[in-house]
C-alpha cells in the first residue's frame, strides 16, 4: 500500500471515529441530582410525608401569623441551616414549611396569602398547584413568600417558602456576600417535591 493509499485510509478512521463520538455525546448538559435530603418527616394527623436536608431545623409547634384580622395557621417548619446564610445577606428565619387549613368550599393558594398579586396554576413533576407569591421591604429587610397548594387535598394542605434578607448594598463593601437566591430556591424545590400525601387526592 503506497504512501497515498495508507493517509487516506487514516482519514476515514478518523472521519469515523469522530461521527462515532458526536453520536454518542448528548446535546444537552448533564443534570446536576438535586441534594441528598437526609430526614424524612411523616405526619400521621395530616396524612403526608416529607423530607429535608441535614441541618434544618424542625419545629412542629409553627404557626403562620401574617394573615389579616390575627388568622394563623398551623404547620410544620424547616428552617434554613446556619451554615446557608451565614456569611451572607440571608436571614437565618428563612424557611420552608407545610401548613394545613380545615376542608373548606375552595383550596387555593389565596386562602393562604393576604397580599399577593393573583393567583395562578402550575403543574410541575405530576403534579398541579395553586400558587401566589407576595414581596415586601422595611427597613433594608426583603420579604418573600411563595405558597404552593394541593387543591384537591384534604385538609387543604400547601407548602411555603419564607425568604428574608438584607439589602446587599446596605452592608459595608466586602462584609459579605450575596446570597444565592437560585441555589436557595432549588433547595426549596427539592423538599417540595419529596412532600408524599398518603391515602388522599394530589
Amino acid at each position: 500500500m503506497n504512501t497515498k493509499s495508507i493517509a487516506s485510509v487514516i482519514l476515514l478512521i478518523v472521519v469515523i471515529t469522530g461521527i462515532v463520538f458526536f453520536a454518542r455525546t448528548p446535546s444537552t448538559p448533564v443534570v446536576v441530582q438535586p441534594n441528598h435530603l437526609a430526614n424524612l418527616y411523616e405526619n400521621i394527623e395530616e396524612g403526608f410525608t416529607i423530607e429535608y436536608p441535614e441541618g434544618f431545623i424542625l419545629n412542629e409547634d409553627y404557626e403562620y401569623r401574617n394573615l389579616s384580622e390575627g388568622k394563623t395557621i398551623k404547620g410544620v417548619q424547616f428552617k434554613i441551616s446556619t451554615s446557608v446564610a451565614t456569611g451572607t445577606n440571608l436571614s437565618y428565619d428563612s424557611y420552608v414549611s407545610v401548613e394545613h387549613l380545615a376542608t373548606s368550599t375552595s383550596c387555593t393558594a389565596a386562602d393562604f396569602l393576604d397580599y399577593r398579586t393573583g393567583t395562578t396554576t402550575m403543574t410541575d413533576m405530576g403534579v398541579t398547584y395553586s400558587i401566589a407569591s407576595s414581596s415586601d421591604a422595611a427597613a433594608g429587610n426583603r420579604y418573600e413568600e411563595i405558597v404552593y397548594v394541593f387543591p384537591q387535598s384534604t385538609p387543604c394542605l400547601a407548602v411555603r417558602y419564607f425568604i428574608h434578607y438584607g439589602a446587599y448594598q446596605n452592608y459595608p463593601e466586602g462584609s459579605i456576600r450575596e446570597f444565592d437566591k437560585q441555589a436557595l430556591l432549588a433547595t426549596f424545590d427539592t423538599i417540595r417535591r419529596s412532600l408524599v400525601l398518603k391515602n388522599k387526592n394530589r
